[in-house]
């Protein structure tokens, strides 16, 4: 069973996490049932950027985004070359390393 690592996050996940997944699963989703509150303003229906993530090790194991995914992440705060909407980013067959930016552009917080 494929697991994400999430490094630490001074809100989020302090200490940072290790989260077994099964194959399929968003990683949204994943962190999520794991008590890792990222914030997902638009119900993870890809219309937003709260849920920004880098893939650190792992990229090229997930699949590749789509247009609309790539137009919402040229919004994002901190974009770098490993960003992806952790909505959209389906767990495959490999771990992941995953980290969450410290800032989300997020005019209005629904404290999910």
């Amino acid at each position: 069973m494929p697991q994400i690592i999430v490094l630490p996050n001074e809100e989020l996940c302090p200490e940072g996490t290790v989260i077994e997944v099964k194959s399929g699963v968003s990683v949204c989703n994943a962190l999520l049932e794991n008590d890792v509150e990222i914030e997902h303003a638009c119900e993870m229906s890809n219309a937003c950027t709260t849920c920004h993530v880098y893939v650190r090790e792992g990229f090229y194991d997930i699949e590749e985004s789509d247009e609309i995914e790539d137009d919402l992440l040229d919004k994002a705060w901190g974009l770098d070359p490993d960003s992806r909407l952790s909505c959209q980013a389906i767990v495959g067959d490999k771990d992941l390393v995953i980290e969450i930016p410290k800032y989300t552009i997020n005019q209005v917080s629904e404290n999910h």
